[in-house]
């Protein structure tokens, strides 16, 4: 019994620390121009874009990290469903795959693989998850 608590407490705290060094990840990989980089983490809406219709239809939004780096969020809404009711200074958390680009990366990948290939992604926004 004792063991398994301790694993359980172990396991809890890493997750803490993953969670609160996103945003560091984040503006590391964005300095050193990474890519393919699984990430969690949350942001304030500060601008929402038209949908890209070009290929897999996906809505498009910036959001600003505690950090101050910005992350233009690129969700499938043909594998996803669309965040209906998102507004400017709402928070979306989310779980995706960053692309470095030189005004802040781009975040895909926020939806299931309904391949079953790649780790699945979501956003979350008032206590909705989207996949």
């Amino acid at each position: 019994m004792k063991l398994l608590f301790s694993i359980l407490i172990c396991c809890l705290s890493l997750s803490i620390n993953v969670a609160y060094a996103n945003d560091a990840v984040l503006q590391q990989a964005n300095e050193s121009r990474q890519s393919d980089i699984q990430v969690q983490g949350d942001g304030q809406v500060i601008r929402i874009l038209p949908d890209d219709i070009d290929g897999s239809r996906h809505q498009r939004f910036i959001l600003r990290l505690d950090s101050n780096q910005t992350l233009l969020i690129a969700h499938n809404i043909d594998l996803a469903p669309r965040i209906a009711a998102l507004a400017v200074g709402d928070t979306v958390a989310f779980f995706g795959e960053y692309e470095w680009n030189s005004q802040g990366g781009v975040l895909h990948w926020t939806h299931h693989d309904p391949n079953g290939r790649h780790a699945d992604g979501w956003l979350k926004h008032q206590g909705r998850t989207y996949q």
